[in-house]
């Protein structure tokens, strides 16, 4: 083992130390979920209701109340944990109503559904008051939820940050599966070793947060070294299959999985003690961590489209991915090319965990939660290609987010499946796949 290596695999031996570390030594109080609810309120175009009293109930237990500023949002109001709560809005204190009546009331959970632990709850004054009964019946154009182009602008803005952070992660997949034809199901657990690592050196050591992200960056680009130097190229260079391969992927996913819930355990932990604020643009609200998260997922993947565009070692990854054989006859050192993929893979998975975390919190299998999602889009855009990927991974976004206009939280990976399959019945191949020919 030559020195550089050793070096690598001792600093992975530290960072799995301190994380067995964190399980005997506790996390700050800080660092649980922090759950509960912030209520926005609306007109018919978007502008936000000042005035309206908004309480959260668990039955008939009353939890907290707010009343909504200028801008329309109100204070959190806290819960003591995951499940479903009553929300009780009241505008009498105002000029505003609902349809046919001042106070509406709507049934909403927090939980693994949600993008937050603190849910985000955007009501229109299109809604019919039901007089703080859920379910109750208020004439016939109750039969289906209000249509609010503010709500659905939300959930628009929520997916296309969904679709970024998914690109990042899905690009690392798609090029892996090109120059390898490896489809590594092991490639969730790249993006929680980045959201772990984050969590680690931020709230364990104390790291600001942007040191503790870089950090983990770095370690996950080492990790995906790691991962082709002692798995997957002495598997190439043994000639096993793809098939015997991928299964071994899915084992490897499984034994990395149950891992980090030794170390790390069942519960959900925030990646920062710091509250995250809030920024309303026009009707969209959502935390400056998403904000952040858009314009750093936009940044990298115009760097990465550079790098495979321009630079020698993107054209011969795509060189690689085209034909390996050729590449190699070429001239292409086809194995180095993999290195290099691999450390790249590593790198932005780790990256879209950490941004994964500022939104959905850290927990040990969040990047399996995403993997389906991640392959959907792979799928979607054409096996192999990095620009398909990204394209893939916004459409999954968007409809993932926006269905939830429509359809319970909890459905609302159905949306993105359906036009997975409906687009793979017209073009087996994917957006942006190449046909290829069989026998």
């Amino acid at each position: 083992m030559t020195a550089h290596r050793k070096r690598a695999g001792s600093a992975l031996l530290f960072v799995l130390g301190a994380l067995l570390l964190s399980l005997f030594t506790g996390t700050p109080a800080s660092a649980q979920a922090g759950w509960g609810f912030i209520p926005r309120v609306v007109d018919q175009g978007g502008t936000g209701v000042a005035g309206v009293s908004v309480t959260v109930k668990n039955g008939d237990a009353v939890l907290g109340q707010t009343t909504t500023d200028a801008t329309g949002n109100g204070k959190t109001v806290a819960v003591p944990g995951k499940g479903v709560y009553t929300l009780v809005f009241d505008t009498s204190a105002t000029p505003a109503g609902f349809v046919g009546g001042k106070v509406y009331a709507v049934e909403k959970e927090v939980g693994a559904a949600n993008t937050l632990p603190t849910q985000r709850v955007l009501v229109s004054l299109t809604e019919h008051a039901n007089g703080g009964v859920v379910g109750k019946a208020a004439g016939p154009a109750d039969e289906g939820p209000a249509f609010s182009t503010a709500i659905f602008l939300q959930h628009v803005v929520s997916g296309l940050n969904l679709g970024l952070l998914l690109a990042i992660a899905t690009i690392g997949l798609s090029l892996i599966h090109g120059t390898t034809r490896l489809m590594n199901f092991a490639h969730g657990e790249n993006v929680t070793f980045g959201a772990l690592i984050a969590f680690l050196f931020c709230v364990v050591f104390g790291l600001p947060l942007v040191i503790a992200g870089l950090i983990a960056v770095a370690a996950g680009a080492v990790f995906g070294w790691l991962q082709n130097a002692g798995l997957w190229h002495p598997l190439r260079r043994k000639g096993v299959g793809i098939v015997p391969t991928m299964i071994a992927s899915i084992g490897v996913g499984l034994a990395v999985r149950y891992l980090y819930f030794a170390i790390f355990g069942s519960g959900t932990r925030r990646v920062t003690g710091e509250t995250i604020p809030s920024v309303t643009i026009g009707s969209v609200v959502l935390p400056v961590s998403a904000y952040l998260s858009m314009a750093i997922s936009l940044a990298v993947l115009i760097a990465i489209g550079c790098w495979i565009k321009y630079s020698h070692l993107g054209k011969a990854t795509r060189a690689v991915s085209a034909n390996s054989p050729l590449a190699s006859a070429s001239g292409i050192d086809v194995e180095h090319t993999i290195r290099v993929v691999w450390i790249l893979a590593g790198a932005m998975s780790a990256l879209s965990g950490v941004l994964l975390a500022l939104l959905n919190d850290v927990s040990y299998d969040m990047g399996f939660k995403s993997l389906l999602l991640m392959f959907a889009a792979m799928i979607l855009g054409g096996l192999g290609t990095a620009f398909g990927a990204l394209v893939g991974s916004l459409v999954v976004g968007l409809f993932t987010e926006v269905l939830v206009t429509w359809l319970p939280p909890d459905m609302k990976y159905v949306g993105a499946l359906v036009v997975l399959v409906l687009v793979l019945l017209v073009r087996p191949q994917g957006i942006f796949g190449r046909k290829e020919r069989i026998g």
